[in-house]
């Protein structure tokens, strides 16, 4: 129904695609990822409207091909005064009463035909989006995503999780031939995330979906679409079998060019005698035989396998510490409680001590990011933090810590440090370098927003640091790369997060909210209320054995060990079965 080809497309301080090709076909329900700012939501927005943008090649799209779209900073509008199931049902409702009117027309109309003709196209219409039994398709949808509670409660009264599922529903609803969704799964928590899963699995229709979350990648999508330094690939099956795919290609391509550097190694030790000896004797065929090794040389250079989809390269990201970390208590939170219209928390009580990594878990709408910003605002008598611990906040609201109007050179200098070229220097680690550091942090994507984020906190030396929701946007390449950084980090973390495997790969504990207060739980009996809710038997201890046997192959290709690289491949082939 879709087909692009040989795509160019460039903004006039960026290139984003050089002849990308790809199809989007009935039936195929499609994750497309990439690491951030790579152009994904631009794309996006040219399938959508294509007559906006210059670009270069072809584009086709069945022209009866309709289109829905979510995007990925949808919020509720509190002046909206109508029920979930009105607002889920605001077109079928419409049509109806549109219908109902008409007929009452009927009696008074000298036109009747043209009448006659206009009921007939909203009834067809109606039938397209399920005829008379819209209540009931409402209903399905509500009980599938376990928010048929909510039914007739107000739009405006739902967090910002609950509002994001029902407006996939009234997308999914309408019947598209291609839905769009744009990392519909930022900040929902478990619950929800699940709810999410089971309506992208139950839809019929195309889909075509921006996400960064490995949860969904692994359960949702029967097709990649990969774009990366302009470059795209297309891959016919699920995300694991994907990553699979690209491991294998990363093998085989390190042994190739391992083998060509020892041949250029060869050839170049050649050419200079060859040199040496040409420079003592002028004889022509000397000469020539310099140059036809040279143009040699150049051709095995010229061959190298440049693959941009298999070895992407990864953040640097370190929240190091230049001193010892002393045991003691980094927060202590007593009898805290906060309210908006009502109560959200109260008799809130813990302690963090100076090494301790422990995640917030809890619904959306439970005041987990207003508690955190409390601690980081360290202004209420019930919270207390060590006066010896230096503090970094990286907040899921981005304009709390990052100037929008500020360039990211200015926003660093803004940050303390002292020079540009610091910056650059420092800011290369994190995948920012050339003219990005010159471009407005309102220009940036969510992703590249929460990496510099990342970067602040990691530059201030903090012995706490405070992460609201901190893989939001982020690509898996950096997600893997925080969870390595909190893995390598010797103080004090309390994170908030909805993400299974960061808090999984990542805490000590768990601290749970239920009935408005906080309770610690252990790793196991986190693992456990997971299982329970959301995975089959020993599905998280596959996922920590595979990135254990990941983590084996990249040291054994390090090594330049391909044998072992190769036997541990048939080892995670096999986990991946299991999983």
């Amino acid at each position: 129904m879709i087909k692009v080809q040989n795509l160019s497309f460039s903004f006039p301080q960026k290139e984003l695609y050089k002849d990308i090709s790809f199809t989007l076909e009935e039936g195929q329900h499609c994750a497309f990822i990439g690491t951030s700012g790579s152009g994904k939501s631009t794309l996006i927005e040219i399938l959508m409207d294509p007559e906006k943008h210059l670009f270069e090649g072809k584009l086709e799209i069945d022209p009866d091909c309709t289109i829905g779209y979510m995007s990925q900073f949808s919020q509720v509008d509190p002046t909206t005064e109508m029920t979930v199931f009105e607002y889920i049902g605001e077109e079928f409702i419409k049509l109806q009463d549109e219908i109902t009117a008409m007929y009452a027309e009927m009696a008074n109309t000298s036109d009747m035909d043209s009448l006659l003709e206009k009921v007939q196209l909203a009834l067809d219409a109606l039938e397209a989006m399920g005829g008379d039994d819209y209540e009931n398709i409402i209903h399905k949808q509500l009980n599938l995503a376990n928010l048929l509670k909510l039914k007739d409660a107000s739009i405006s009264s739902l967090s910002g999780g609950e509002f994001k599922l029902i407006q996939v529903m009234k997308e999914m609803l309408h019947s598209p031939d291609l839905m769009i969704m744009d990392e519909p799964d930022v900040f929902l928590d478990f619950e929800n995330l699940n709810a999410l899963k089971k309506l992208i699995n139950s839809h019929k229709g195309m889909l075509l979906v921006v996400t960064h979350n490995r949860y969904l990648l692994n359960h949702c999508f029967n097709k990649i679409i990969h774009l990366e330094n302009m470059e795209l690939q297309e891959f016919d099956g699920r995300y694991i079998e994907y990553n699979f795919s690209l491991l294998q290609t990363k093998i085989e391509l390190q042994e190739i060019a391992v083998a060509e550097a020892e041949e250029i190694e060869r050839y170049d030790g050649v050419i200079e005698n060859l040199r040496a000896i040409a420079t003592i004797n002028s004889e022509a065929s000397r000469g020539r035989a310099l140059k036809a090794r040279v143009k040699f040389q150049e051709r095995l250079e010229a061959r190298r396998i440049k693959a941009p989809f298999v070895d992407i390269k990864q953040p640097n990201i370190q929240f190091g510490l230049d001193h010892q970390v002393e045991d003691s208590i980094a927060i202590k939170v007593n009898n805290y409680s906060v309210s908006f219209d009502e109560l959200v928390l109260q008799d809130v009580n813990f302690e963090i001590k100076s090494t301790d990594k422990v995640a917030i878990i809890g619904p959306n709408g439970t005041g987990k990011t207003t508690l955190l910003r409390d601690i980081f605002k360290n202004n209420q008598p019930s919270i207390e933090i060590n006066d010896d611990i230096n503090v970094a906040y990286l907040s899921q609201l981005q304009g709390e810590t990052l100037k929008d109007s500020n360039t990211i050179l200015h926003e660093f200098i803004d940050a303390g440090f002292e020079t540009y070229d610091e910056i650059r220097a420092y800011l290369v680690n994190y995948g920012f370098e050339g003219e990005i550091l010159d471009q407005k942090i309102e220009s940036l994507s969510g992703g590249e927003k929460n990496m510099l984020q990342l970067a602040k906190a990691a530059g201030v030396q903090a012995d706490l640091l405070l992460l609201d929701e901190p893989t939001s946007h982020l690509d898996i390449y950096s997600q893997i790369a925080l969870e390595r950084a909190i893995e390598e980090y010797q103080g004090a973390i309390l994170m908030v997060s909805h993400d299974f495997y960061s808090v999984v790969n990542g805490m000590d504990y768990v601290l749970i909210i239920e009935n408005k207060t906080i309770r610690k739980m252990s790793m196991r009996k986190f693992r456990q209320m997971i299982y329970a809710s959301h995975f089959n038997k020993d599905y998280l201890q596959n996922e920590q054995n595979k990135k254990a046997v990941e983590m084996q192959i990249e040291l054994a290709l390090k090594n330049t060990d391909f044998e072992r690289a190769k036997g541990l491949v048939d080892e995670l082939e096999g986990i991946i079965k299991q999983l």
